[in-house]
């Protein structure tokens, strides 16, 4: 930002130019630098000055004969590094890397240098266009071949890659795998480029699958396409990128969230599929037990209070809050959330989208929402000390608040509030329970065979003699995994009388934990767990990977 302020402070830059560029730069992602040459504010070598006597950088200067480059310096970092974040190595000791580099340093890239070579990183100022000239004659005969599908790729400019990616065979294999995806029911597509390779990898059911992998050669094509369908810079190769798009594959509409990331050959990129046909937003349907589902109706038919969903990511915490909400979102309610991001539309819910970028956050947006004199208020997330207070207060003057944390026990939501800061009289009086979750994968019901487990383990577990486990044999239908789906494990604590005291009396997560379970007879995760074991749900294997006893 200070390049920014002394070029307005010079007149070479109008205030309103520069707001311009700030929001141009938030919206796409992309450096300042290259906006400022882009924009003709700054040549290449104006932005190289500027930046070496803005942060105190030596100038390099390209040598006479670039023969004379240091070639035993280029080769401690892989050259579709170097061409993708157009940094050159030009010496090197054992203590100490010297880096040209084009752009202001970055402080992510210089800690790779320093973790991959073992030195210190120095940073000198250069152009794109002195880096670049030298990185070609550095690694003359280091890179394979001069195709598209190697690390020349990176040098291909925006119209070229606009090109690749309306060819047919791009078009073609795109379309193919989301909608082998979505066949498949996942959640997640991940293509990845490797030095030599790409890969091509679905996640279903949790699980990450192999599909063939895309051509080397269609990579940047592929990957310029998911760019201009979710409006991303398909110039810019250096920063992370974040989109969004909706998708008609078939015969229904999917939301597809786009993430790109730099690599060290190329670009990595995961589309998550957001496939509101797919998913049943009813509290009958998830998994819980009778006892949990009746347990949690009547927590969020309170008229105020706050009620807690906990787990690790991808719990399905936030499809347990969608499918609470669609039961208590009546015409005579009124129901605000606020995500980050919106997954899912519910009719009847006035759904607000936090934008960080613009100071929109979760704390901001819960002061504005109490304005709009709402019943029940859902945050997607409490992260902070400032959001959690907001939406205590909330819940304390009249508000039923729904939000979610990461804990992995119910009981552990206690020391966490009290650790962003809330006092421990204001959780006792706010919070009315907390449902923990997991998600195991189902056995599918096509392969499903019972066997008898092991007497200590029956015996471990106080399992009745002849208690049958069940395990999925392996078929067509659930591509030999065993499995098809997944179903929630649960546990749902309710702060009764024991456990309000032993809150205030600051008690850790296990004695809590405990009180729960003896003194009000909560269910834990792995007794809910063990008992779909029983009921051939789900595998002892499962359980074991994902719920600690």
């Amino acid at each position: 930002m200070a390049i920014l302020e002394d070029l307005i402070a010079r007149r070479r830059l109008s205030a309103a130019d520069g707001e311009n560029l700030l929001s141009l730069r938030r919206q796409q992602g992309q450096r300042l630098g290259r906006l400022l040459v882009t924009a003709g504010v700054l040549s290449q070598e104006g932005l190289r000055d500027a930046l070496a006597e803005r942060l105190g950088l030596s100038r390099w200067e390209p040598p006479q004969n670039l023969d004379d480059l240091d070639a035993d310096a280029a080769a401690l970092l892989p050259p579709a590094f170097l061409r993708f974040n157009a940094v050159l190595p030009v010496s090197a000791d054992e203590g100490v890397i010297r880096l040209a580099m084009a752009w202001p340093p970055d402080e992510s890239l210089i800690e790779t240098v320093r973790q991959t070579t073992g030195r210190e990183v120095e940073a000198l100022a250069s152009t794109q266009r002195e880096v670049e000239g030298a990185l070609d004659r550095a690694l003359a005969g280091r890179e394979g071949g001069s195709g598209e599908d190697g690390a020349d790729v990176l040098l291909l400019d925006a119209d070229r890659l606009r090109d690749l990616a309306s060819e047919a065979p791009v078009v073609q294999f795109l379309t193919a795998a989301i909608e082998r995806a979505v066949s498949l029911g996942a959640s997640d597509i991940h293509l990845e480029r490797g030095e030599r390779s790409t890969r091509l990898r679905v996640r279903v059911d949790g699980e990450l699958l192999d599909l063939d992998a895309p051509p080397a050669p269609l990579y940047a094509g592929l990957v310029s396409r998911i760019k201009i369908m979710a409006r991303l810079d398909v110039g810019e190769r250096r920063l992370p990128q974040d989109g969004r798009v909706q998708l008609q594959t078939s015969g229904r509409q999917i939301d597809v969230r786009v993430s790109i990331l730099p690599s060290m050959h190329g670009e990595d990129v995961v589309l998550r599929i957001l496939d509101r046909g797919s998913v049943q937003l009813d509290l009958d349907e998830l998994g819980l037990s009778r006892r949990q589902r009746e347990g949690f109706r009547r927590l969020i038919r309170r008229p105020e209070g706050m009620v807690l969903l906990t787990g690790p990511t991808g719990s399905g915490k936030t499809t347990t809050l969608y499918s609470g909400l669609k039961e208590v979102a009546r015409p005579n309610v009124k129901v605000v959330t606020v995500e980050d991001p919106v997954e899912y539309h519910l009719d009847g819910v006035n759904q607000i989208q936090v934008r960080t970028e613009i100071g929109l956050d979760f704390a901001r947006c819960l002061r504005s929402i109490l304005r709009h004199d709402p019943d029940i208020i859902m945050v997607g997330e409490i992260r902070d000390r400032e959001t959690a207070a907001m939406a205590v207060q909330s819940s304390l003057t009249g508000h039923l608040v729904l939000s979610t944390l990461h804990t992995n026990s119910a009981a552990a939501a206690f020391p966490r509030l009290l650790d962003m800061g809330v006092e421990d009289y204001l959780i006792a009086s706010a919070v009315v329970g907390i449902m923990a979750q997991r998600l195991v994968r189902r056995i599918c019901p096509d392969c499903v065979e019972a066997y008898d487990p092991d007497t200590a383990l029956l015996e471990r577990h106080r399992l009745a003699p002849g208690t049958k486990f069940h395990r999925g044999a392996g078929c067509r239908a659930c591509l030999n995994t065993g499995y098809r789906g997944r179903t929630v494990v649960g546990e749902l604590l309710v702060v009764d009388e024991p456990v309000h005291r032993a809150i205030l009396d600051r008690r850790g997560a296990a004695d809590i934990h405990r009180i729960a379970r003896e003194e009000c007879e909560m269910q834990s995760l792995w007794d809910h767990a063990v008992e779909k074991v029983c009921e051939g749900e789900t595998s002892y294997e499962q359980i074991i990977e994902n719920i600690q006893e």
